[in-house]
Order: structure tokens, then C-alpha cells, then sequence
């Protein structure tokens, strides 16, 4: 039988679509911190059903700081061309920001292993990117060009790479295919955990239960991550959710709050949150208390259900970048000049790949049977009429 995959999830190491993400090169013309090393605390965290949590205080290198600093500023550059695009109808169809939430990613990321794999819904853009795949990839995937990491066949919803299974984009659903993936880490003893994310919009979905239970039985490597931003499309979490101490939901998985809007606090959830599975305790759920600065899609302008002065607040008061900066400077981590250097880096790279999105080509009609299926046993697939099929090509494979 053949097994059906998403393309791009078959991603090489070494493609042109893949890169290997690293610290800012800093001119010599910036000023360096003589510091090499310091502490922070965190946010208290809550548990549930846990004698202990993560670590309360966080200790960063400057070369750390560097790179997780520059890999915020990247998502938050990625989705600023994405909504431009987006504007100029360049991106079709459907688009979700995830500006505001990028503590959430570069954290959990900067834990995680190589056999690690996530799956995630449809605000996924700077997920893409921290799987691999470069900005081209993901911009170009956007605007429906082949240099795209799914050749433009996907677009916003439906992005993949290296143990990334997407850009999901039915609510929830992602979240026992998270519970599949898991089972595979099980099942060869590969040693990886599954990170599973959905929204908390998708917090009250049956199927979210069932995956709860099932890891829970066969203690899965799976931990369970509700990205909670306040608000499901415009419904607000009040609103939506009799419970909203969505940590505590899985009832037998134990859970764990975290400040989703601090880097650091997130890394050293997930880093427990390995340990934790890897230990074979079985499945953990983890909250992540976030904010969406964007409406839900590029449709809702994101003001009939809430206030420009609520989230011109959180802009100045928790922002996850501008909180991370002020902490590495006061620590004397780094220096102000460092990081425009990275700002400056960003920008021109982020700027280089949206140009080549808007002018690289699509791919040619007959590529829209490619890559179906992993394998193909049949070599055809069903047409437009069940005796007129198509022949199936291997595409990626073929790149």
C-alpha cells in the first residue's frame, strides 16, 4: 500500500530549500560585552500533577544570546513580509501571522534534539524556518513558486521540512497525528519526542482528548502544547472555555504553565519536557500564555473584539523580542550595536528572499501529480475522469 506523506516532508539535508541557522557575524565596528555568561530568573510556573517543574533561572552565554535574539528578529521580519505580500495579493488565500508568539518557537527550538519532530496548525511560517527551511523556502512556498519547500503546492497552511509535519490546516487535527508521530519515536527507539501545538481555539476539540488518552495508555513521547494568545478567531478565551487553565485539561497528563512570551522561560520548559518523556513517564501537556498582534488571518483586522490600547499595551509591556533585549543589554550580554548589526543582517536577507518570491516562476502543470504519495506502488493517480489517470512523478526525490 502506498503511504501518503507531504512532499515536502521528504526535504534532503543539503537542499537548496534547507539551512543551518547561526549567530550574527558582528562587524568589528560594534562594541562587544566583556561578559561572557549570565543568570536570569523565570516566571514561577504552574504545575499540575507534578512534584517539581523546569528550571526557575536560565543561564545564557552571550553567543546564546546572539543567536536566539537574531532568530527572533528573523520570524518577526518573516511574517512583516508575509502580511506585505499578503497586501499586494501577491500571497493567495489564506494567511496567519504569528507575530507576538515567536518566544514560544525559539525557545522551544533552541531545546530541542535533531531527532525531535513537531507538528503544528496553520500559524506556522516561523516554525518552517526554525525546521530548516530558509527564508526563500518559506516565502516562496507563500507566493506559490517552485523554490517553495512544498514547490508552491501548499501555500500558508501547508508547509514542511526535515521532522516537520506541517501547517495543518483543520483545527485540532494536527494534534493526533502528533500522537501518530510519537508512536513512531516509540516504536524505533529513536529516542525523539513528538511537540504537538495547537491553539487554544482548538483547546475544546474532542479529538484533542482521544490523542490524550491514547498517548497516556502507551505513554507516548508526545508533549502537547497549547499556544494560548486569548483568543480563538475572535472568540475570547473567557468566552470559549468553561476551564482556562488549559495545562491542567489533559486531567491524568500532567501539565505545566509557562510565559510563552519569554524565551527563556519556554527553552527550559521544553528542555524538562524532554527529560520528562525521554524518561518514559509518558505524554505531557504544556500551556504557553501568549498574544497575537495580528487579527487571526490577514481577513480579520483584529479590532471588533478587542482594543487597539490592548494590544498597543502588550506591544510595550511584553513584547517577546524587546523584553529579550532589554534583558541581554542590562546583563551586558551584548551591546546595542551588536544587535542592529543583526537587525541589519535580517532585514537584507528577509528583503533578498522576498524579491526572489515575487520572480521565480511556478512550477509547470504536469509537477501537480508529483510527490502524492511516498513510493508510489500504482504510478498513476485518479484524473478528472476515472479513465483518463495521470501518471505520478517523484519530484523531490528527483531534486
Amino acid at each position: 500500500m502506498s503511504k501518503i506523506i507531504p512532499a515536502a516532508a521528504k526535504l534532503l539535508a543539503g537542499s537548496t530549500l534547507t539551512k543551518t541557522v547561526t549567530p550574527a557575524v558582528v562587524s568589528p565596528a560594534a562594541h562587544y560585552s566583556t561578559k561572557q555568561e549570565a543568570t536570569f530568573e523565570i516566571k514561577p510556573y504552574k504545575l499540575h500533577k507534578l512534584d517539581s517543574g523546569p528550571a526557575t533561572s536560565a543561564t545564557l552565554t552571550a553567543e546564546d544570546a546572539l543567536k536566539l535574539y537574531e532568530r527572533l528578529a528573523i520570524l518577526r521580519r518573516i511574517e512583516t513580509a508575509s502580511g506585505n505580500l499578503y497586501k499586494e495579493k501577491i500571497i493567495r488565500g489564506f494567511c496567519h501571522l504569528y507575530s507576538g508568539q515567536e518566544a514560544i518557537a525559539v525557545g522551544m527550538r533552541a531545546a530541542m534534539r535533531d531527532v525531535d519532530s513537531v507538528i503544528t496548525a496553520y500559524r506556522c511560517h516561523g516554525w518552517t524556518y526554525l525546521m530548516g527551511v530558509s527564508v526563500l523556502g518559506v516565502l516562496s512556498e507563500l507566493t506559490g513558486r517552485r523554490t517553495g519547500c512544498s514547490r508552491g503546492k501548499g501555500g500558508s497552511m501547508h508547509l514542511y521540512g526535515r521532522n516537520f509535519y506541517g501547517g495543518n490546516g483543520i483545527v485540532g487535527a494536527q494534534v493526533p497525528l502528533g500522537a501518530g508521530v510519537a508512536f513512531k519515536h516509540k516504536y524505533t527507539g529513536d529516542g525523539g519526542v513528538c511537540f504537538a501545538l495547537y491553539g487554544d481555539g482548538a483547546a475544546n476539540q474532542g479529538q484533542l482528548y482521544e490523542a490524550y488518552n491514547m498517548a497516556k495508555l502507551w505513554d507516548l513521547p508526545c508533549v502537547f502544547v497549547c499556544e494560548n494568545n486569548g483568543y480563538g478567531m475572535g472568540t475570547s478565551v473567557d468566552r470559549s472555555s468553561a476551564s482556562t487553565d488549559y495545562f491542567s485539561r489533559g486531567d491524568y497528563v500532567p501539565g505545566i504553565w509557562v510565559d510563552g512570551m519569554d524565551v527563556l522561560a519556554t527553552r527550559e520548559a521544553t528542555r524538562y519536557a524532554i527529560d520528562y518523556c525521554t524518561s518514559g513517564k509518558g505524554p505531557l501537556l504544556m500551556e504557553m500564555e501568549t498574544y497575537r498582534y495580528s487579527g487571526h488571518s490577514m481577513s480579520d483586522p483584529g479590532t471588533s473584539y478587542r482594543t487597539r490600547d490592548e494590544v498597543q499595551e502588550v506591544r510595550q509591556t511584553r513584547d517577546p523580542i524587546t523584553s529579550f533585549k532589554e534583558k541581554i543589554i542590562a546583563k551586558e550580554l551584548v551591546t546595542p550595536d551588536q544587535l542592529k548589526e543583526i537587525d541589519a543582517k535580517v532585514r537584507q536577507e528577509v528583503d533578498e528572499a522576498t524579491k526572489q518570491a515575487k520572480s521565480e516562476p511556478e512550477i509547470d502543470i504536469e509537477e501537480l501529480t508529483g510527490d502524492i504519495y511516498y513510493n508510489c506502488v500504482e504510478k498513476q493517480v485518479r484524473g478528472i475522469l476515472p479513465d483518463s489517470p495521470l501518471p505520478h512523478i517523484e519530484v523531490v526525490a528527483r531534486n
